[in-house]
């Protein structure tokens, strides 16, 4: 992941493009598309977001899988040099997306391939859990977390707070406080490195109790929100002393950075039950809306392949996970609803069961993993709502 945050300036400017193409792309469907920003529209009686999610599932495995490294192909159809680099954090989300489809069907195929992951991860990072990325082992230890609660496997739980050790040696009162991105430039702190904190302080608190986990969420959060949060909007902005000079990164806005914060402010409210934080994510959530969807469409940009392709998923992961915690946000409600009918009309390829990085085109020939799990995961939290009954079909 060493070379994500080096390519976003020039995915800031590709974005603005896109979201343009993406825009002409669905007005150019006519009005029966324009029509799914109805939140009341969802899936036709005789199939449901869960039959989607399953069929997204299939294609994940179908495409991706690799049964030798016992992880996912970095790249579908993957060529001779498309695993060479060791994506840690796509894999993470991989494990969580699987979490998502054992956690909605127990299918013990899908516990099997967890338990497949968790030995290719291990091999392929040379024996062991931590690497040099803060952000990367916060998002394996959620999913181990995940894992466990799903499976009740100890070998999850372990990871996580093995994990979860290592990441608090990140905090250093460099910059007023905050977790490093990396351990060879502890003094760069950054949304990426300390919202995915707070989300995995918070669910381990919620767990297993311990006092001192809720400090550190609220520790990390007061920190991210005084340093990386628009006071005036809410919106959320990247990171701080990127290159050693105090400045904040307020011209890269990703949908990453605004949906970690608002899983931030979730768990803090399902650990506390001070609404305050709930209050937080809600203003970020329509700060997201005005500054990255479409004002015609209410799509979401794309954030071009490689480590931006996961960004929208993580976005709506946690902005779904805003309207489990209080459904009143039809505003959020309607974001997800619009973007999953487009993605499932629009935005796969229904033979290959692949995804598209606009969500209102098709997919390229060959689609990166980060890509498609984006897919997978706007479908898997479409399949809770319809469940929890926030999903009303006409």
């Amino acid at each position: 992941m060493n070379k994500r945050w080096s390519m976003r300036a020039a995915l800031t400017a590709v974005g603005i493009g896109l979201i343009i193409v993406a825009t002409w792309g669905v007005m150019s469907m006519g009005n029966e598309h324009n029509a799914t920003s109805d939140a009341q529209v969802s899936a036709p009686k005789t199939e449901t977001w869960a039959n989607r999610a399953d069929l997204a599932q299939e294609g994940l495995m179908k495409q991706y899988w690799n049964s030798k490294l016992n992880l996912f192909d970095n790249l579908s159809p993957c060529n001779d040099l498309c695993n060479e680099k060791f994506h840690y954090w796509w894999q993470a989300h991989g494990v969580d997306t699987l979490v998502d489809a054992y956690v909605r069907t127990g299918d013990r195929e899908v516990k099997n391939h967890l338990a497949n992951m968790y030995q290719g991860m291990l091999e392929r990072n040379g024996g062991a859990w931590p690497n040099d990325f803060y952000d990367d082992m916060e998002w394996l230890a959620i999913a181990w977390l995940r894992a466990y609660e799903a499976t009740g496997e100890d070998k999850y739980k372990q990871t996580a707070l093995l994990l979860w050790e290592d990441i608090k040696t990140g905090w250093n009162e460099e910059q007023g406080g905050g977790i490093a991105w990396r351990k060879p430039q502890l003094d760069y702190k950054n949304t990426p490195a300390n919202a995915p904190a707070v989300i995995l302080a918070a669910k381990l608190y919620q767990k297993f109790g311990d006092a001192e986990d809720l400090v550190w969420a609220k520790k990390i959060y007061d920190w991210q929100k005084a340093n990386l949060v628009d006071p005036e909007s809410g919106f959320v902005w990247d990171g701080k002393n990127r290159e050693g000079d105090g400045k904040i990164d307020k011209s890269w806005e990703f949908s990453y950075c605004q949906g970690v914060y608002i899983g931030a402010g979730v768990e803090l409210y399902r650990s506390t039950g001070d609404r305050s934080y709930l209050a937080d994510a809600e203003r970020t959530a329509h700060a997201s809306k005005a500054r990255l969807t479409s004002p015609i469409t209410g799509m979401l940009p794309s954030e071009s392949n490689g480590d931006g392709g996961l960004f929208k998923g993580i976005f709506v992961r946690y902005l779904a996970e805003l309207v489990l915690a209080d459904p009143s946000q039809k505003e959020s409600l309607d974001l997800l609803v619009t973007n999953a009918n487009s993605l499932w009309s629009y935005g796969r390829d229904e033979e290959r069961e692949m995804f598209s990085k606009s969500w209102a085109t098709t997919p390229e020939p060959a689609e990166d993993l980060s890509v498609n799990l984006s897919g997978v995961m706007l479908l898997e939290r479409m399949a809770v709502l319809e469940k929890m009954g926030l999903i009303i079909e006409q």
